[in-house]
């Protein structure tokens, strides 16, 4: 069983920036990680992706080049530094885990989701 547990959203100004944590725990072979988003009336939304094996590093059109996602390997935690902050960036963030190194954008491609954590910016 794995558990993941999100922390870091909150509300910010349009060009503001935030950092996201996804703490994991429990038994499991974490291969890859990644960060969804799902805004009112819109589908979740696959954000960024990281292999944990390889390291390498996935995002979407939308945050590419604002957003960077890492991970503490020691500390089994996910981040996502996400900056230059859009109205449309507003939405509930969720971490997600699979046991494959290959990092997908499909969400039904992951096991184990957090609780989601809010993010609102304000113009």
């Amino acid at each position: 069983q794995v558990q993941l547990v999100e922390s870091g959203g909150g509300l910010v100004q349009a060009g503001g920036s935030l950092r996201l944590s996804c703490a994991a725990s429990g038994t499991f072979s974490t291969y890859s990680m990644a960060w969804f988003r799902s805004a009112p009336g819109n589908e979740r939304e696959f954000v960024s992706g990281i292999s944990w094996s390889t390291s390498e590093t996935y995002y979407s059109d939308s945050v590419t080049g604002r957003f960077t996602i890492s991970v503490d390997n020691a500390k089994n935690t996910l981040f996502l530094q996400m900056s230059s902050l859009k109205p449309e960036d507003t939405a509930v963030y969720y971490c997600a885990t699979r046991s494959s190194p290959l990092v997908t954008s499909t969400a039904i491609g992951y096991d184990y989701w957090g609780q989601g954590t809010q993010v609102t910016v304000s113009s």
